[in-house]
């Protein structure tokens, strides 16, 4: 089994991350107005918004299966404090403050878990030097 390669079927990273919900405009205006995301198009009932470099579909479930809460997404901020403020400042409703889940040594790695307009799990993280 090859573990390195430039094989072009090799993994290159992540391209999409999609989120379901029964209201993709309410969505929709949540991760572009209030987190800020950058809104790349919207077709067929769909919206799409960068995030990083990585595209977030929000679209409404495609069959009864993926009826239910998303995987939790982990926005990355430079500081966790500021940015926890000014989201808590815009309306974001976060179900605990920044805390510290892990330490690196040299840096520890801090959380704080929100919830967006269909109840989903979603979190920001930073990577802070000690």
């Amino acid at each position: 089994m090859t573990t390195k390669g430039n094989r072009s079927g090799d993994l290159r990273g992540i391209a999409q991350v999609a989120l379901a919900t029964h209201d993709v405009d309410r969505a929709a205006a949540f991760y572009r107005d209030i987190l800020g995301l950058t809104e790349l198009f919207c077709t067929g009932g769909m919206a799409f918004l960068s995030c990083g470099g990585i595209r977030l579909m929000i679209s409404p479930p495609s069959a009864e299966e993926f009826d239910h809460a998303s995987s939790i997404l982990y926005f990355d901020v430079v500081d966790i404090q500021a940015a926890y403020e000014d989201l808590q400042a815009r309306g974001v409703e976060f179900v605990g403050g920044p805390h510290c889940i892990g330490q690196m040594g040299e840096s520890d790695v801090w959380n704080a878990h929100f919830r967006d307009p269909d109840g989903n799990l979603m979190s920001l993280t930073s990577t802070v030097s000690v």
